[in-house]
C-alpha cells in the first residue's frame, strides 16, 4: 500500500459515489472551500497497486487554542474492506501525517471518523494509539437518516402522527409559503435569520463570509439550495441543503419561535425532502442526532425529537479521535473541555 495525493475530481467524486457511509466533508468541493479562504488541505489517496482503497480529505485547522490536523468524516474507505486491512491503511495515513504535522508545526492529528461505533473499529483507533477528543467535531457522531422512496404516500406513512397534522395544517395556511432558491441573495436573509436564533440560544452563528463561500463553491455543482419559509410575507423560517453523491444533508437550519405555532419548519422540512427526491438522492441526512430520552436537557434534544418525526433511523459513529503530537495539545485539551461544559454537551 502507499499513499498519493489526488488531483483529480472525477477520481475522487468517483470512489465516494460507490461508498455508503460518507458526508460531504469529504468532498472535492469541501476541500475547494477550505481553500477559497487560504486554508491548506491534502487529498490523499490509499493505494494498493492501481486500486484505490480509500480517501482522506485533510486540512489543516489554525485556531486560538492550538494548530491542528484535522481529517472530517473520514478517512473513507472501502466497506468491503476486512477490518484488518482498515486498521493497516488507518496506520499508514497516521504515519504519512505525523511527517506533515512536524512540519507544519501541529500539536495533534484530529479525526472525524465515518466508522459505525463497534468494538472492532473502535479497536482500531485504540491501537494506534488514539485518544477521545474532548469535543465532538462538526456535530455529526451520530445523526438521523431517512431513506427516500420513490412513492411520498409510504413516507408520509412512516411519519409521526402529530408530524403529519402540522405539515397538513400549514398546507392549508394560506399566509404560508415556501421558496427553494439557488439565488446567492437570499445568504443575506438567511444570515440575518441565523444571527436572529443565534441571540436566543447563545451560539456564535457561521460568519456572513463562511456562507458565502460555501453556497457559491457547491451552487457551481447544482449541490445547494437556501429553502425559505415565509408567513405572510417574512421570513419565519430556513435551511441551508447540499445534495452530493446521492444524499440531502440538512446542513444548516434556523427558525424564529414568534412564529412557531404556524408549524413552517415541518413544511418546510417536507419540501426539503420532496426536493431531494426529485434530485434523485437516495437518502435524506438530518445531520446531527442525540438521544432525547436519554439526555433530555441536551441542547439538541428538542431538534432530534422534529427530525425524528418524519421517521428513519439513527446511526452512530465512533467517536472523534485525537493523537497527539506534543505537549502544546493539552492547552487544547483544556480549553475544548471547558467549551463542552459551558455549552451543555
Amino acid at each position: 500500500m502507499e499513499i498519493k495525493e489526488i488531483t483529480d475530481k472525477q477520481e475522487w467524486e468517483g470512489f465516494l459515489l460507490g461508498q455508503t457511509e460518507k458526508t460531504f466533508l469529504q468532498s472535492w468541493n469541501w476541500g475547494e472551500f477550505n481553500k477559497s479562504g487560504n486554508g491548506q488541505i491534502w487529498r490523499l489517496g490509499v493505494y494498493n497497486g492501481e486500486r484505490l482503497l480509500g480517501v482522506s480529505l485533510v486540512i489543516k485547522v489554525l485556531a486560538k487554542r492550538g494548530t491542528f490536523l484535522f481529517i472530517p468524516h473520514g478517512p473513507v474507505l472501502m466497506e468491503e474492506l476486512p477490518i484488518s486491512d482498515k486498521k493497516e491503511i488507518l496506520e499508514l495515513i497516521l504515519l504519512h501525517l505525523g511527517d506533515v504535522a512536524q512540519k507544519e508545526k501541529a500539536s495533534f492529528i484530529r479525526v472525524s471518523p465515518i466508522l459505525l461505533d463497534n468494538e472492532e473499529n473502535n479497536n482500531i483507533f485504540a491501537d494506534l494509539g488514539f485518544r477521545n477528543a474532548p469535543i465532538h467535531a462538526s456535530a455529526y457522531e451520530a445523526t438521523w437518516k431517512l431513506d427516500i422512496f420513490p412513492v411520498q404516500e409510504d413516507l408520509v406513512h412512516k411519519m409521526r402522527k402529530t408530524t403529519r397534522y402540522l405539515i397538513r395544517k400549514a398546507m392549508e395556511n394560506k399566509d404560508i409559503s415556501i421558496e427553494i432558491s439557488t439565488d446567492p441573495k437570499n445568504i443575506e436573509a438567511y444570515q440575518k435569520l441565523n444571527k436572529e436564533v443565534s441571540k436566543r440560544q447563545h451560539f456564535v452563528p457561521f460568519s456572513n463570509d463562511f456562507v458565502k463561500n460555501e453556497f457559491e463553491i457547491f451552487a457551481k455543482d447544482n449541490e445547494i439550495i437556501f429553502i425559505l419559509g415565509r408567513y405572510k410575507n417574512e421570513i419565519a423560517a430556513g435551511a441551508m441543503i447540499v445534495f452530493w453523491s446521492g444524499i440531502a444533508f440538512y446542513h444548516q437550519a434556523a427558525s424564529l419561535s414568534k412564529f412557531a405555532k404556524f408549524s413552517v419548519p415541518y413544511l418546510l422540512q417536507w419540501e426539503a425532502i420532496k426536493e431531494a427526491e426529485k434530485r434523485g438522492c437516495k437518502v435524506y441526512d438530518f445531520w446531527g442526532f442525540t438521544d432525547p430520552q436519554k439526555f433530555p436537557r441536551h441542547p439538541w434534544a428538542g431538534p432530534t425529537l422534529f427530525k425524528m418525526g418524519f421517521g428513519g433511523y439513527k446511526k452512530e459513529y465512533v467517536k472523534t479521535q485525537d493523537f497527539v503530537i506534543s505537549k502544546k495539545y493539552w492547552v487544547t485539551y483544556i480549553i475544548e473541555t471547558f467549551r463542552r461544559f459551558r455549552r451543555g454537551l
